[in-house]
């Protein structure tokens, strides 16, 4: 925060926004737009790991396994996301402090379900009761992030199980007739050919990943949505000495702005990704690019 800005009332014009958009609560906001990337970055490999997991075991020739896979696609993306989301956060939750109670609290001699209630020993407490509220917070983002992977993870499942079955099956065919197994053949034929598939709908899911950032406000955490809502509110629960009126259309703005650069420059990348992925492939995409060379 600047020097000038210990005494606010002689302050006016652009040095007043400086003193404003510089404050403790406005670095917070800043911060929060780190957060979203951080979640970016972390569940979209994670999302896939669960898409290639999930695709896979559809693809399976063991009935229960390809039953569990196919199950795990259907399920997810029946149900709106927004429930998954709210149920996924209290079930992950109560999963692990229930496995930490049996565990840590063998001689628990009370009812685990109480009513409404969901109550275990301290012990088994995720976060303990007495860790410092950087863990509170670090714990929250880990569930949400592993929420999201779940969830995003149903989507890029289906669409990877369908780029599988898109490659040629006489290229699969022509590796296993020169004595490569069923394996290799995946690994060395599918595998590498499948993304120029698969790109078109996991960039669909990566702007659908983008958009759905805002959630993590319904799951407790202070991201951009949280903020922008706290500071461009005339007076709030948590703040109410907000020198201005109701100013959230222009925080929100601000969302906007941030939300449709960050999709363009996305578009830009899978555009060229996309461009070098078909290069050589027998699709409409490598095709054109013969002819335009």
């Amino acid at each position: 925060m600047f020097s000038f800005c210990s005494d606010p009332a002689t302050l006016d014009g652009i040095a007043w926004y400086l003193c404003y958009l510089t404050t403790g609560k406005h670095m917070a906001f800043y911060v929060s737009f780190g957060t979203v990337l951080l979640l970016l970055a972390i569940t979209a490999p994670a999302a896939m790991a669960f898409g290639f997991g999930g695709a896979m075991a559809a693809r399976s020739r063991i009935p229960p396994v390809s039953w569990l896979g196919k199950g795990y696609i259907a399920i997810v993306r029946g149900v709106p996301d927004i429930a998954f989301f709210l149920f996924f956060v209290i079930a992950l939750d109560q999963a692990f402090e229930w496995t930490r109670h049996q565990v840590l609290c063998p001689d628990w001699d009370q009812p685990v379900r109480q009513g409404n209630d969901f109550v275990v020993c301290d012990a088994a407490k995720l976060p303990l009761g007495n860790a410092p509220q950087w863990v509170h917070e670090l714990y929250g983002f880990g569930v949400a992030v592993l929420t999201f992977a779940i969830v995003f993870g149903a989507f890029a499942a289906n669409v990877l199980y369908g780029a599988m079955r898109a490659v040629p099956r006489a290229q699969i065919e022509t590796a296993e007739a020169y004595g490569l197994t069923r394996r290799q053949a995946f690994r060395r034929i599918v595998v590498p050919q499948m993304w120029v598939y698969a790109l078109p709908g996991l960039s669909n899911l990566w702007m659908v990943l983008i958009k759905a950032t805002p959630l993590l406000f319904l799951l407790g955490i202070e991201d951009i949505v949280f903020w922008a809502r706290e500071l461009g509110g005339a007076k709030t629960p948590r703040f109410t000495d907000y020198p201005h009126g109701d100013w959230r259309v222009w925080y929100f703005l601000a969302l906007l702005v941030f939300y449709l650069v960050f999709t363009r420059v996305s578009e830009i990348v899978l555009d060229r990704v996309m461009a070098r992925l078909s290069r050589g492939q027998a699709t409409a995409a490598g095709e054109a690019q013969r002819k335009a060379a």
